[in-house]
């Protein structure tokens, strides 16, 4: 038998994938609830975290059972028909169909849902198709839509009012159970119909829905039995601390979950020696290959950034500031929620720490090669990373740079922090690590610079990482204030971290105020605690 592994790509399959058994993903007990009283519901949430895998092991658990027949559609492909009904409406017709003939065997669809697009157009097609095929067989019918949302324009609408106009047919007219499933909620859908020239809801075109049922993450005991499965089987085994590195940086998202496991386990050729533990070392260098790499989850996610209604939410988390915060609507905050990007609950900060790792990167990633440094120059002898040369030549490069910079930033608000961020990052891409902490009224961005020297090529014998703390922060109000909050939130965040060194960035973004006011570098003490303070 084949060796199984980490699943990063479409539905789970448990002969070849490690898994968490996806109806228990769910409160099954809940959606047979649904489905028994007749119900059409919607099951949303953020791209692969394994709605599709639940959708498909429920089908079969009805199929199975003798009170139901289901089939499983997803129309995707309908979505480059934009708002082009009958090419939309044909689209999803033959998915069903031929979903219909592969699981259950039955053709009738098939061999009617053409005749039937003739006869009654697209605006009427997929209720009577659907309505016909509940009536050929007595047992009811369960239909699942998957990807719903890639549907766009007066397409979505038609196929969301067909499904409305079937309803009072049900169950043995109609579908006796809908399960719609998106990105989001089906109420937060705002479509743009061309033909009528205006916006419609999804609420207000498929008033029917009952429920909104949202596939949670992992929690810590799933991400740990999910590892588990693997050290059964191949004897590899993961440290605490690696155990407990996955679940921290990623904080149950699956698709994280599996691709640091895979990272670390299966793509480290070092690791594919199965008596080699796991620890949290080899995690956080997966971390790295995930991000450098921008594999395509990421990077979609990141992509999303340049929408102007993911910016008005983002970029005060961004800033750490509460500024702009009020610029962004509740359906604003529960679109970028419903995205994954920030978590569910508290505090509006980003969902996990590699989302919060990818979003200034992405940002910043067309700038960052513009920057001319090299990590060589930051070097010392002994392989230490010249961390007080680094924002001296940040001083200089931001004088030069940031006003005409950060003009092009969609994102300005939030500009300083983000070019200290990429200039840092320019920098210790080539031997270290960073890792960030901001969220919306933290009023700082926390910086920590992972350092360790011998893997820098000509640097001494490896030895333990060295971690700088770098605390930015916005002047607002008095500087001696700025400076005493600051110092304060530096220490706090080295104690955090066990920071050997502390460093704090204060941006001055008065316009009227002369450079030689605004640079400075200053030795400060706090409760008898010294930190370097720089003016920017």
């Amino acid at each position: 038998m084949a060796e199984r592994f980490f699943n990063t790509s479409g539905p789970v399959v448990p002969p070849r994938h490690y898994s968490i058994p996806p109806l228990e993903r769910f409160d099954l007990d809940e959606v047979l609830r649904l489905i028994r009283d007749e119900r059409y519901f919607v099951l949303h949430a953020p791209r692969q975290t394994g709605k599709t895998s639940a959708l498909l092991a429920l089908r079969d658990l009805l199929n199975e059972g003798s009170e139901y027949r289901c089939v499983y559609a997803n129309v995707e492909t309908g979505q480059t028909a934009r708002g082009d009904v009958a090419t939309g409406i044909q689209t999803v017709l033959a998915e069903i169909s031929e979903r219909a003939l592969v699981t259950l065997g039955d053709g009738f669809l098939d061999e009617t849902w053409e005749r039937t697009l003739n006869r009654a157009g697209p605006h009427g097609a997929l209720r009577q198709a659907l309505g016909r095929w509940s009536r050929n067989d007595p047992k009811p019918l369960v239909l699942m839509i998957d990807e719903i949302d890639a549907l766009v324009g007066d397409t979505l609408i038609s196929v969301l009012r067909q499904l409305r106009a079937g309803y009072d047919m049900r169950p043995t007219g109609f579908p006796q159970s809908v399960i719609l499933c998106g990105i989001r909620d089906v109420r937060d859908y705002r479509i743009h119909s061309e033909s009528a020239g205006e916006i419609v809801t999804g609420g207000s075109a498929f008033n029917i829905k009952a429920e909104s049922l949202r596939l949670g993450d992992l929690d810590e005991a799933d991400v740990r039995a999910l590892l588990g499965q693997h050290t059964i089987e191949t004897r590899q085994g993961f440290t605490d601390a690696a155990l407990a590195t996955v679940w921290n940086q990623s904080q149950g998202q699956p698709w994280l979950v599996n691709a640091l496991a895979y990272e670390a386990c299966f793509k480290n050729k070092a690791n594919r020696d199965r008596s080699r533990m796991i620890d949290a070392e080899a995690i956080m260098d997966a971390r790295e290959e995930l991000i450098l790499g921008r594999q395509t989850h990421l990077h979609q996610l990141a992509d999303k950034l340049r929408e102007e209604r993911v910016r008005r939410v983002v970029e005060p988390v961004l800033s750490g500031g509460t500024g702009g915060a009020d610029e962004a609507s509740p359906d604003d905050v529960e679109y970028v929620r419903d995205l994954g990007l920030l978590a569910r609950r508290g505090t509006r900060r980003i969902a996990n720490p590699i989302y919060r790792e990818v979003i200034p990167r992405e940002l910043m990633y067309a700038r960052e090669d513009e920057i001319l440094q090299e990590t060589e120059w930051y070097v010392k002898p002994d392989g230490d990373l010249d961390v007080d040369g680094l924002l001296t030549a940040f001083q200089r490069f931001f004088r030069e740079h940031s006003e005409h910079w950060i003009e092009r930033f969609q994102y300005k608000e939030a500009g300083p922090q983000l070019l200290l961020q990429a200039f840092l990052q320019r920098i210790v891409n080539g031997g270290g690590r960073i890792e960030r902490e901001y969220a919306l009224g933290r009023r700082r961005t926390d910086l920590l610079i992972v350092w360790p020297p011998g893997r820098f090529k000509g640097g001494a014998e490896p030895g333990p990482a060295r971690r700088y703390v770098v605390e930015c922060k916005v002047l607002h109000g008095d500087l001696d204030t700025t400076i005493r909050e600051g110092l304060e939130q530096t220490l706090d965040y080295m104690d955090r971290c066990r920071g050997e060194s502390g460093h704090l960035v204060i941006f001055d973004r008065h316009e009227s105020k002369p450079w030689e006011e605004k640079l400075y570098r200053r030795e400060q003490s706090h409760d008898g605690r010294s930190v370097t303070v720089w003016g920017a």
